[in-house]
């Protein structure tokens, strides 16, 4: 019989293989044991690094691994403002950096953020061309680091201009995207469309939107993430958001509305956990953050502490 572990390895192997299988498929929950016995799952945590400000990283990791974080998600303009001026040995003490503090690098996120240049939508179908070269650079910084996921948000440059359709835009993202699925399917990394409220871009809103763009790319390397401050811009209530786009959802970030992290603000994580619970999700769960008032440490630990014990309400029925 396989045990959990070797079946985990199996796992892995034949998604490799087949270059089919989505990095959400995987099954990363930790069991614990409850009262009368039997064994439930728990989500793993993550936080992106950016929330520790200008943290040497070895301390960064190290903290968040403290409060209980079993990943850390990478933004690249934190390292350098172009990938390319990351080399080899930097890549690979970053990489030793997280696993020294007992972390996994999950992937990246804010891909396009404090470069010049690059753009998804737009009419120059050279830039589109760099884009796609440059995402797929990002691709394999990732999977330096031992990332598998990249979150593609950048809402400044995705934006459509004024007179450019929405099905323009979705037909010019596309093909940017499908320019770099073979570097995807070459590292193993996957890219999940990250939609984002109206007050922070004007393409992909909601989660109908990504997965239309996921759809047009037509790669299972090309799928969906969802953020808890995007969702509360759809008029479809967070959990309903969850259960009927799971399918495609790889990914999963965890906030406020006010741009804290979970706890600091009214939304209720109880029903949102309940939904990813329901539909079986086997992402990350990873804490990403926008207003740091409340300071590094407070954001990072209080966060995490609110999920647990969010979770430890369903755990306990």
């Amino acid at each position: 019989m396989l045990t959990p572990l070797n079946r985990r390895r199996m796992l892995r192997l034949a998604a490799r293989a087949t270059g089919a299988a989505a990095v959400a498929s995987l099954p990363i929950f930790a069991e614990v044991g409850r009262g009368d016995g039997t064994k439930a799952t728990t989500f793993k945590y993550a936080i992106c690094n950016e929330t520790f400000g200008d943290w040497p990283l070895e301390k960064a990791f190290r903290f968040a691994a403290e409060c209980g974080y079993r990943g850390i998600e990478i933004a690249p303009f934190t390292i350098a403002r172009n990938v390319v001026e990351i080399d080899a040995t930097r890549r690979k003490e970053i990489r030793k950096l997280a696993e020294r503090a007992g972390l996994e690098v999950v992937g990246l996120h804010w891909l396009l953020a404090k470069t010049e240049g690059y753009h998804l939508t737009t009419d120059d179908a050279d830039v589109r061309r760099r884009t796609a070269g440059y995402l797929g650079k990002l691709a394999q910084f990732c999977a330096d680091l031992g990332g598998r996921m990249m979150v593609l948000g950048s809402p400044q440059q995705r934006n459509l201009a004024t007179g450019v359709t929405k099905a323009e835009g979705m037909k010019r993202a596309a093909e940017v995207l499908r320019e770099v699925v073979p570097v995807l399917e070459k590292t193993g990394v996957t890219m999940a469309i990250e939609p984002l409220g109206p007050a922070e871009t004007n393409f992909i809103n909601t989660a109908a939107d990504g997965v239309e763009l996921a759809k047009l790319v037509d790669s299972p390397r090309c799928r969906l993430h969802l953020d808890c401050k995007a969702m509360v811009t759809e008029p479809t209530p967070i959990p309903e958001v969850i259960r009927k786009y799971h399918h495609w959802c790889v990914h999963f970030h965890a906030n406020d509305p006010n741009r804290r992290g979970p706890g600091f603000g009214k939304l209720d994580f109880v029903p949102i956990f309940q939904a990813l619970r329901d539909v079986d999700y086997r992402g990350w769960v990873s804490v990403e953050v926008f207003d740091y008032s409340p300071g590094v440490e407070r954001l990072a630990r209080e966060s995490i502490e609110y999920m647990r014990k969010c979770e430890g309400r369903l755990l306990a029925k």
